[in-house]
């Protein structure tokens, strides 16, 4: 047998680029010095934790693209500073990147030659002279994305206009940026590609028009929730190369914004106007008319009536593959209007008041190459008009069939004799679901999201059919299933190893041994387990020691587990870094909360707590808790 020694630098190239998962890859860096030095050379992507460490990551890692500050929490100014310090000078500006490996760690400033991407996401720390130097130090830098910043401003816009290279900005709530920031980087970045500007409220049409006049080569803008009007639209209508516009919740945008679309964006493929309640199936008929080559078009909450012209115009679009009209009221002739679409994989009928069986008979009849299909909330539609969904479109992944509740466990045989390619299934709030039909629905093998809350009727046995056989699940919520328990648990964690997110919340009957069972599933990422009075420290410890990765707690009310449980955490769930929910927790001391929170602070955003622990929370954890970044919510 060959030894590792015998293997070249290229092979063992070529085996770490096929390791699938960053648990490999971690695992394979440990092997010996050689992997850890290919895995030095080779990776193109780091996200650090902990800005102590960044800069001989960073030296040790000298060919990445993207750079991932998102979870480096309080990164500021000084700790940028020292990052681009060489040779005790300030600043080096970076050279051409060399093409062969070479050694890690024989220059600290050899990641800003190679970096395209930066993501400083909630960067709350980092000002606009700190900004500023790493946008000049990283000369090739093309993303940026400070999306969540809230302490970036005009200055900060000011400082990413340095970057003449950048094609992608992302400052989705960046609330302080006004007109005048954007401006600045319309004229300091011509090349900008895609921008997103999603809740930057204080930018208005005078910005839009400035960008849409510099960044000519624009493909992808998002101004959703922005105080636009229809001047935008005129201004947008110039670009001649953008594909994708997003204008979710533009309230000030009329039917007159759409013609000014409807003549312009020649290659526009995507436009996601939902919750304009300013527009009509009249202006979308302009867009449809002037855009022949829509892909997909989002109108949900936005129109009061969908009429049968709007759905004709959409039957000229050949390569229309997506709508979303939810909200909307429609009719049976409507619904016949549509059904030659045969590229449609996609439809949204969410809220829709008029939609009946037989107008979803007409629609699916001739949509057969559906994929996806929201129904939620479509009170009248029975077992009649799943039976055709099924028998029509056998190519379904993905339905959403919320608050139906004339739907009975025939539903479930339909979808489980014909829709074997079944992925996702919401079926909350479907009181006539049982466990029989759960039986019938265990044959769609490719389930992996199933949405079974406020379910009262299916129990233990109904569950352990899904959990026998299908093993692609990765997600359930079983909110408010008052019928599920411990033997539920028990036939997830033996059938579904792969589960990552789980809501058990007021699952009453739920105990200790019910922790223990899920302490099995090593993917768990997030729990919500709101109101398990007979869960303990014990189920707690349990669940932490055998969940490395659980990332994500919610366990208000959960007042039966005390210390032992969340000395557990603090010991067990080093991964505990999103957002934690710990309020209404009788039996915990403030002792316990400090135990768990200090080691948990590393990581974590954001944290529920009852009121009364301000005052009982010693400075120093509060204090810790601020400068790292995370958000305390006071309940």
């Amino acid at each position: 047998m060959a030894s590792l020694e015998s293997l070249t630098e290229d092979l063992l190239v070529r085996i770490y680029k096929g390791l699938a998962s960053d648990g490999d890859r971690k695992s394979w860096r440990l092997v010996c010095r050689d992997f850890h030095r290919i895995d030095a050379l080779t990776r193109s992507s780091l996200r650090v934790l902990r800005v102590e460490f960044l800069r001989s990551l960073l030296a040790n890692y000298p060919r990445l693209d993207t750079l991932d500050l998102s979870v480096c929490p309080r990164i500021d100014d000084g700790a940028v500073a020292v990052l681009l310090t060489s040779r005790g000078s300030p600043w080096a500006f970076p050279r051409a990147a060399s093409s062969s490996l070479s050694p890690p760690g024989r220059d600290p400033l050899a990641w800003t030659r190679g970096l395209r991407k930066l993501v400083l996401s909630r960067s709350t720390g980092l000002g606009h002279h700190g900004l500023e130097q790493v946008i000049r130090a990283c000369a090739y830098l093309e993303s940026v994305d400070v999306s969540h910043c809230c302490g970036f401003g005009d200055r900060e816009a000011a400082a990413l206009s340095c970057g003449a290279r950048l094609r992608e900005v992302k400052m989705d709530k960046c609330l302080g940026v006004t007109d005048v920031g954007l401006a600045k980087i319309a004229v300091g970045c011509g090349r900008l590609e895609k921008v997103s500007l999603k809740w930057c409220m204080e930018i208005g049409d005078l910005g839009v028009d400035l960008l849409c006049n510099k960044c000519v080569d624009l493909k992808f803008l998002d101004l959703s929730y922005l105080k636009v009007t229809n001047d935008s639209l005129r201004s947008i209508g110039s670009l001649p190369k953008l594909e994708v516009l997003a204008l979710v919740g533009c309230s000030l945008i009329d039917d007159t914004g759409l013609q000014f679309l409807g003549g312009g964006c020649p290659l526009l493929r995507v436009i996601d106007m939902s919750r304009c309640n300013g527009i009509s199936s009249c202006g979308l008929i302009s867009v449809a008319k002037g855009h022949e080559d829509l892909v997909q078009l989002n109108a949900s909450y936005s129109l009061t009536e969908c009429s049968s012209i709007l759905l004709r115009c959409f039957k000229d679009l050949k390569n229309l593959n997506a709508i979303k009209i939810d909200g909307a009221r429609v009719s049976d002739s409507a619904f016949k209007a549509l059904s030659n679409c045969t590229s449609l994989v996609e439809i949204g009928l969410g809220k829709c008041i008029g939609a009946t069986n037989l107008g979803l008979m007409r629609l699916v009849s001739g949509c057969v190459n559906l994929r996806v299909l929201d129904l939620t909330c479509c009170h009248s539609i029975t077992d009649a008009a799943i039976f055709a969904i099924s028998d029509s479109c056998r190519n379904l992944t993905c339905l959403k069939l919320e608050s139906c509740n004339m739907i009975t466990e025939k539903s479930l045989y339909y979808l489980g004799s014909f829709c074997l390619l079944l992925e996702e299934l919401d079926l909350t709030d479907c009181g006539g679901i049982n466990d029989t039909g759960l039986e019938y629905l265990s044959n769609c093998l490719e389930l992996s999201c199933l949405k079974l809350a406020l379910c009262p009727t299916i129990s233990d046995k109904g569950l352990g059919h899904i959990a026998s056989k299908c093993r692609k699940i990765c997600e359930i919520d079983l909110y408010r299933c008052n019928g599920i328990g411990d033997d539920a648990l028990a036939a997830l964690s033996s059938g579904c190893k792969k589960l990552r997110r789980l809501n058990l919340s007021y699952c009453s009957d739920v105990t200790d041994r019910g922790m223990e069972y899920l302490g099995q599933l090593e993917e768990l990422w997030d729990l919500e387990m709101r109101s398990l009075f007979n869960v303990t420290g014990v189920g707690l410890m349990a669940l932490a020691a055998g969940c490395k990765r659980l990332a994500d707690l919610d366990m208000k009310y959960c007042e039966n587990v005390d210390d032992s449980g969340f000395w557990a955490l603090a010991y067990y769930a080093r991964n505990l870094r999103q957002e934690a929910k710990l309020v209404h927790l009788n039996k915990v001391t403030v002792e316990g909360f400090e135990l768990a929170l200090r080691t948990c602070w590393v990581r974590i955003k954001k944290v529920k707590l009852l009121a009364a622990l301000r005052f009982k929370l010693s400075s120093d954890v509060r204090e810790t808790l601020h400068s790292r970044g995370c958000k305390i919510r006071w309940d």
